[in-house]
């Protein structure tokens, strides 16, 4: 998935740092980053590239220090500005760069918008010691909002509920919302489900995780069983498709970055009733080899 980056590792923690020669500096601007043009592998500019400005400390990766530089250019020689959603698309070797860019996108997007105080409307300072803004007036705090959303294998005996999307992502996908307050992530299963597809479903049992800035999401997998009436009851308002499939009908996702896919990935070469995890390194089974 996006964040499996090992041998390499993300520290998110917050630092007072200032950038260095070997510093990567991530550019956006109205929602697109700016990155190398025509290169294979995802590469953002250095301080060689832009020079040293208004910059706010990230993350590291490995030994790279990552860098939000305010008020970038809008031009500059050999990059060029693409949206999350053109990034996804170019499908790098090493997700790394890409995994490096969605958080990057998630921390840009709350910085934006935290720039003045809900409370009393004063300008806000970033904290020294953690990752908050603060007010200087009030002294009210803010810290990085995270959307807590689910995703939803529904299964039926040797069949699966896939979905597409009447608008955005083109692709087979599962059902998926966000946690309303007061749900427990359970009710949100249950909820979400019956809203868009308007069936019943038992047995809900947790996957795994992903931390998916592109959304600011973190999303948490679960699969569960139909219970009772298969009749799907579509939100056309949302949805342009929803079927259930057998294994050998379930056409995948393009990439592996994402857990709707892994998830996939997991019904479709798993056989009998038990969802088992599959490690990484094997999510490229070929079809018929579970």
């Amino acid at each position: 998935m996006l964040q499996d980056i090992s041998p390499s590792k993300m520290d998110i923690s917050y630092k007072e740092k200032t950038p260095s020669g070997d510093s990567v500096f991530m550019v956006f601007r109205e929602g697109k980053i700016l990155t190398a043009r025509g290169e294979s592998e995802i590469r953002f500019p250095d301080p060689k590239d832009v020079g040293l400005k208004d910059t706010v400390y990230l993350f590291s990766v490995d030994d790279a220090d990552y860098f939000l530089l305010n008020n970038g250019p809008a031009e500059l020689k050999g990059f060029e500005y693409q949206s999350m959603r053109e990034l996804r698309k170019r499908k790098p070797e090493n997700t790394t760069a890409l995994f490096a860019a969605f958080t990057a996108y998630h921390l840009s997007v709350w910085y934006d918008a935290n720039r003045f105080c809900g409370h009393c409307g004063s300008v806000l300072t970033r904290d020294t010691v953690e990752r908050a803004m603060v007010c200087p007036d009030c002294g009210n705090r803010v810290y990085p909002r995270i959307n807590p959303a689910v995703i939803i294998g529904i299964r039926n005996g040797d069949r699966i509920l896939i979905t597409r999307y009447r608008t955005g992502y083109a692709h087979n996908a599962l059902v998926a919302g966000f946690t309303e307050i007061g749900e427990t992530l359970e009710d949100t299963v249950r909820r979400e489900v019956m809203e868009e597809v308007g069936v019943k479903v038992k047995n809900i049992t947790y996957y795994k995780s992903q931390p998916w800035g592109m959304a600011q999401d973190l999303l948490m997998g679960f699969f569960c069983e139909l219970d009772g009436d298969e009749t799907i009851r579509m939100d056309e308002g949302e949805l342009k498709y929803a079927e259930w499939v057998t294994r050998e009908e379930l056409e995948l996702q393009p990439g592996d970055i994402s857990l709707t896919n892994e998830m996939m990935k997991v019904f479709k070469y798993n056989r009998g009733n038990q969802i088992e995890w599959i490690p990484a390194q094997r999510m490229d089974i070929p079809d018929g080899h579970g």
